[in-house]
């Protein structure tokens, strides 16, 4: 695991996210644990504790899509699937309060 993410941005430039919850699971008639998502394109995914990791599965199929949120109530941290490591960015709050 990196100590550092290699892939954080100089700014943050805020995407619509997909829908209020995984859309994958959505579709499925599924549950989740938590839901994350994409950076890159707002992608909502269900987590690696979820049944069926959409989030992962996101990024397995987007491999340039490495950046992803919490899309949790009050959480405003960041993972590198790439890097493996979570961070958080000074100054950014969660995506959902």
């Amino acid at each position: 695991m990196a100590d550092m993410c290699s892939h954080i941005p100089t700014s943050v430039t805020e995407v619509a996210p997909s829908g209020a919850g995984c859309v994958e699971c959505l579709e499925m008639g599924a549950e989740w644990v938590h839901l994350r998502m994409c950076v890159a394109c707002g992608h909502v995914g269900c987590c690696d504790a979820s049944p069926h990791h959409h989030a992962l599965g996101h990024f397995i199929e987007q491999p340039d899509h490495m950046l992803m949120r919490s899309f949790e109530p009050g959480e405003a941290w960041w993972y590198c699937w790439e890097d493996d490591v979570a961070f958080e960015l000074e100054g950014v709050g969660p995506l959902r309060t």
